[in-house]
């Protein structure tokens, strides 16, 4: 009975899905276009639209997105994009993937 319990366990832990909130600046590079600064995590929603909300004021643009996912076997879901500030691409699938 016990190796049963092992196994859901085991089998939980694989199928264990996380949200990752983030916050990603934009700015433009020397021939005009938008090039993604570094991504920053955060632990929630609301942390991740003010982070970007304050760097859209320091880059010209920024996005905060979230994706959800068992990062244990690397499958995840599209982005949601959470809020767009400034000057940010219009596709940012390349940018949140």
């Amino acid at each position: 009975m016990v190796k049963k319990t092992e196994e859901r366990a085991d089998s939980a832990a694989a199928g264990k899905r996380v949200t990752y909130y983030v916050a990603l600046p934009f700015t433009r590079d020397a021939e005009g276009e938008l090039a993604a600064g570094e991504a920053a995590e955060f632990q929630s929603p609301g942390a991740a639209m003010q982070a970007a909300n304050a760097l859209s004021k320091k880059h010209g643009g920024a996005v905060a997105f979230s994706r959800s996912g068992d990062p244990s076997i690397g499958e995840f879901d599209d982005a949601v994009v959470l809020i767009r500030v400034g000057d940010v691409p219009a596709d940012l699938e390349s940018f949140t993937s």
